[in-house]
């Protein structure tokens, strides 16, 4: 009888050690939980579009035999895997725009941006295509009225609380019907309304920030979508001057968070690439609600007023304005309050050159009522991110003076060639379809191009894939 050969109880424990290692890289295995997970990938695509994948040729052998193994595949896929995926095509069809310099859609467009006044017009429209096909946003259901949920929907704040109400409108196309198929969430509390509750209430003991913070801490722990990205795929939108400061004491645990903010001021923390610039709008309240100003738009031909300003002399920029311009001239017109008898908006269809200087904070409402009125906007301004500035090149339509030059606007505005002019005001005609609001939103319009700024920041970032 042959004699039975065991292995060596060394080869036995290599055996095993080989075991466990398979078993621990097996895709079976790739729906495990990371208790700290690494942060998201940044591709930094707010200021260039992102970076696409390899082309591939879609009628090659290989591409169709991929597509095939992706789609036989795709059920396996864990849900961040699926959204990920999703961005990825999103990616490679602007690229494919920016690449052949065409669009691609599934319907007939009724607008395509195009001019110099987009940073690329292809990659542009594109990506606006595939926001509205696929871009899902959850806003979180937690916390009650009036602190969340809703906002101001008239006078300086305004766009925030009409923001919060379009996005949990049953009509918006954006929202996710659950979480779990959502490319961001969005934080439902409005700045404006703490303050207006709190502060009144104890100016000397105001706990906006751990009301904000507090609020983020309940989410994150119900729900694993926060720590998953460390807040990289969520946003708040506010257009309270105080709201850059919910992140001041906790830093490090917002510094991927999206904040879409009027105060929108580089010097005091807001991060281009990571945050979003929100127009400032004044709505009329009580009893004339609106959701902007009369559209006068008067020609060219018609417009005899040089520049016009008529507001408060709040900060130092317009205090500098008032000091060399108020009521000293007739072609730059300039007035603390609208004089008696004289038509605010009327004025500004009259004017060639809207002058729009920072206040208290940077942003300023008369950027939104030039654009209404087709008036060339002039900023005069420090620190100060446009809105949009990842799509719009405000160079094209807008006249920049630094505050330091104020006493030199009538000249730098009198340089200004009427071919020139004629151009500015154009583009701006033609730019102002994107600062109208509209209830409920459409292409294009403020509420879609604040959504699309998050859309890039969303496109900016991948998650890790090796988690639900």
């Amino acid at each position: 009888m042959a004699n039975l050969s065991f292995p060596s109880p060394y080869l036995l424990i290599l055996t095993l050690l080989l075991l466990f290692f398979l078993i621990y890289i097996s895709p079976l295995n790739h729906n495990r939980l990371t208790l700290h997970p690494s942060p998201p990938t940044n591709h930094e695509i707010p200021t260039q579009f992102p970076p696409a994948p390899s082309p591939v040729d879609a009628n090659s052998p290989t591409s169709t035999a991929a597509a095939n193994s992706v789609s036989n595949h795709v059920k396996r896929k864990n849900k961040t895997e699926r959204i990920e995926e999703e961005l990825a095509r999103a990616r490679a069809a602007i690229h494919k725009a920016i690449r052949t310099k065409n669009y691609t859609s599934d319907r007939e467009e009724t607008y395509i941006p195009t001019g110099c006044m987009y940073r690329n017009s292809y990659a542009f429209h594109q990506s606006h295509i595939e926001m509205v096909k696929s871009f899902k946003v959850w806003a979180y259901s937690e916390g009650e009225r009036p602190l969340v949920h809703s906002g101001p929907m008239s006078y300086i704040y305004s766009i925030e609380g009409q923001f919060i109400d379009e996005m949990e409108s049953e009509k918006s196309h954006f929202m996710a019907r659950h979480p779990n198929e959502a490319h961001a969430f969005f934080l439902p509390i409005s700045i404006t309304k703490v303050v207006d509750f709190f502060y009144r209430a104890d100016p000397f003991h105001f706990p906006m920030l751990p009301i904000f913070t507090d609020y983020v801490n309940v989410v994150a722990k119900k729900y694993p979508y926060w720590n998953r990205s460390h807040g990289a795929d969520h946003f708040m939108v506010s257009c309270h001057d105080w709201a850059p400061e919910v992140i001041k004491e906790k830093q490090e645990y917002f510094k991927h968070f999206i904040r879409v903010l009027c105060n929108a001021n580089t010097s005091e923390g807001f991060i281009p690439t990571r945050d979003v610039s929100l127009p400032e709008f004044n709505l009329k309240g009580y009893p004339e609600y609106s959701l902007g100003p009369q559209r006068i738009g008067l020609p060219p031909s018609k417009r005899t007023i040089l520049a016009f300003f008529s507001g408060a002399a709040h900060g130092d920029i317009r205090k500098r304005l008032f000091e060399y311009w108020k009521d000293k001239d007739s072609e730059v017109q300039v007035y603390e309050g609208v004089p008696k008898r004289k038509n605010y908006h009327k004025i500004m269809s009259q004017t060639k050159f809207c002058l729009c200087p920072s206040g208290s904070e940077v942003a300023s409402p008369r950027v939104v009522e030039a654009m209404y009125q087709n008036c060339v906007p002039v900023i005069i301004s420090d620190y100060y991110t446009l809105p949009f500035s990842e799509v719009l090149d405000w160079s094209k339509f807008a006249v920049f003076i630094p505050p330091k030059q104020i006493p030199e606007i009538k000249t730098i505005l009198k340089g200004i060639s009427q071919k020139r002019y004629l151009t500015l005001q154009k583009r701006v005609t033609q730019v102002a379809r994107h600062f109208v609001l509209n209830r409920p939103a459409k292409p294009f319009d403020v509420y879609h191009m604040v959504l699309h700024s998050v859309w890039l920041r969303r496109l900016n970032i991948q998650l890790p894939l090796n988690i639900f």
